[in-house]
């Protein structure tokens, strides 16, 4: 599955930034629940092109972004230096590896990253992972597409991405035999008509099973929202944004 996903992100590497722009309600999101970002330690992960983390270092927060990817993670490490900024190649599934325990004050998984993960189990690793890395009291702040919705309508195609140079299309499909689901993109170049064509397999992971997870990981004061705007979480919309807390002790 990683090599599936590798691939995927690489082919839209040189086009992620316009795809995916920065949003500036992340950075408020992140400011307004770390009761500011000056001195605080972040940690990035699935940084992508950096885009959200230089916005974090720029604003005073010492930042490590992490990605699997390294052609996003060329194009971060060219295009968003900062002082405060760090940027290196890093497994969600392995931060007890590549950091010291109770060294962050924040982590973050934006972007539908998490599911990327191919099944519960793997899931709590990770955040197991990120409990040992945060320091007591930590905040862990995720984002990923709201599932509940998805399944139940059904939804198969999310809604177009497209500005003067590209279209991005993204469709969801069943995957034979399995509890994952297969996203399937078209990314169209209109200067030289090119069609980048991919799919990946994805979790769909619902909200009750994000809560229990946090739980089962001994997260604490787990809370859900509809966008980063901190709205109620429930019903027709697309993001699932969740904060909780690792132990004070």
């Amino acid at each position: 599955m990683k090599d599936t996903q590798n691939e995927f992100y690489s082919s839209i590497s040189e086009h992620y930034h316009e795809i995916f722009p920065y949003n500036p309600a992340q950075l408020k999101f992140v400011e307004r629940n770390c009761d500011g970002l000056a001195g605080k330690k972040i940690l990035d992960i699935g940084c992508a092109t950096g885009e959200l983390a230089f916005q974090l270092a720029t604003a005073g927060a010492e930042v490590t972004g992490i990605d699997l990817n390294e052609d996003l993670l060329q194009r971060a490490e060219s295009e968003k230096q900062h002082p405060n900024l760090t940027f290196q190649k890093g497994d969600m599934l392995k931060l007890e590896d590549d950091f010291i325990g109770r060294q962050f004050d924040v982590v973050l998984c934006f972007g539908n990253t998490l599911v990327h993960l191919p099944s519960a189990g793997h899931v709590k690793g990770m955040m197991d992972g990120v409990r040992q890395v945060l320091k007591p009291g930590g905040l862990l702040l995720l984002q990923i597409l709201n599932y509940d919705f998805i399944l139940s309508e059904p939804v198969t195609e999310l809604p177009l991405i497209e500005t003067g140079n590209i279209k991005f299309i993204r469709k969801y499909g069943s995957e034979p035999g399995s509890l994952l689901i297969e996203f399937k993109t078209e990314l169209h170049l209109k200067k030289d008509g090119k069609v980048i064509s991919n799919k990946t397999p994805l979790l769909p992971l619902k909200s009750h099973e994000l809560l229990d997870l946090l739980g089962d990981s001994a997260f604490e004061k787990s809370s859900l929202y509809s966008n980063f705007n901190e709205e109620k979480y429930g019903g027709k919309h697309l993001p699932l944004v969740a904060k909780s807390f690792s132990p004070k002790e």
